[in-house]
C-alpha cells in the first residue's frame, strides 16, 4: 500500500474512534435525560442502540488489526493502533454503563422520585465533558491536556461519595426506600466507572502501555 493511502487509512481509523466517542456521548447524555424524565421510550432506544456501540467497536478493532498485519507499521504507528484497540474497549464498556442505566430507568418506571436528581446529573456531565476532552487529546497527540485531565477524576469521586451518602441516609430513615435508594446508587456507580474509564484513557494504570497518552507519544 503506498505511503499516502496507508497515512490515510490510519487518520480514517482516529476519526471513526471521535465516531464512537460521539455515540458514547450521546447514550451517556440521553440515559440520565430518560432517568430525570421518566422517559421509558428514551431509555429503550438507549438499550437498543447499544448492539450499534458494539458493532462500531468491533469495526475499528478489525480495521486497526488489518493495519497491524498486512503494513507491519513502524513503533509510532503501531502505539497509535495499539492505543486505539485499547480505547475503543473502554469506551464500549462505558456504552454498557450507559445502557446500564437506561436498563436503570425501565425498572425505576413511574415509581415516586425518591428526591430530585441533582448529584448525578452533574457527575453524568462532567463526565461526558472528560470523555471528549480524552479523545480530542488523543487525536491531537496532546500530552500535557490528557495530564490535565486525569485528576478531575477526583470530583466524579467525591460528588459519588456524596450520592452514596445521602441514599445511605435514606435508606436508614425509612427502610422502604431501601429499593428506590438502590437504584439510584447503581446509577452513580456507573457513572463513577465510566470516569474511571476515562482517566484510562489518559494514563497509564498498569504495563498496558497502550493505555496512556502521554506515554505513547513522548519522544
Amino acid at each position: 500500500m503506498p505511503r499516502d493511502a496507508y497515512q490515510r487509512n490510519l487518520r480514517e481509523l482516529q476519526d471513526e474512534v471521535l465516531v464512537l466517542g460521539s455515540m458514547i456521548e450521546k447514550a451517556l447524555e440521553r440515559s440520565m435525560q430518560a432517568l430525570k424524565g421518566r422517559d421509558l421510550t428514551l431509555a429503550k432506544q438507549v438499550i437498543s442502540e447499544d448492539q450499534n456501540v458494539n458493532k462500531k467497536r468491533f469495526e475499528i478493532e478489525e480495521k486497526a488489526l488489518d493495519i497491524i498485519t498486512c503494513q507491519a507499521p513502524m513503533a509510532s504507528d503501531l502505539r497509535i493502533l495499539l492505543a486505539i484497540l485499547f480505547i475503543v474497549t473502554d469506551l464500549e464498556r462505558m456504552g454498557d454503563h450507559a445502557a446500564g442505566n437506561a436498563k436503570i430507568a425501565v425498572m425505576i418506571g413511574d415509581e415516586p422520585p425518591l428526591k430530585p436528581l441533582i448529584d448525578l446529573p452533574r457527575m453524568n456531565e462532567k463526565t461526558i465533558d472528560m470523555l471528549h476532552r480524552s479523545l480530542n487529546s488523543f487525536i491531537t497527540h496532546d500530552a500535557e491536556a490528557a495530564r490535565k485531565i486525569v485528576p478531575e477524576d477526583d470530583d466524579i469521586d467525591n460528588l459519588y461519595d456524596q450520592v452514596f451518602r445521602e441514599l445511605l441516609t435514606f435508606m436508614m430513615e425509612d427502610p422502604r426506600t431501601i429499593t428506590r435508594a438502590t437504584r439510584l446508587m447503581w446509577v452513580g456507580h456507573n457513572i463513577e466507572r465510566t470516569g474511571d474509564r476515562v482517566t484510562n484513557i489518559c494514563e497509564r494504570r498498569s504495563f498496558r502501555c497502550a493505555r496512556i497518552l502521554f506515554f505513547l507519544f513522548a519522544d
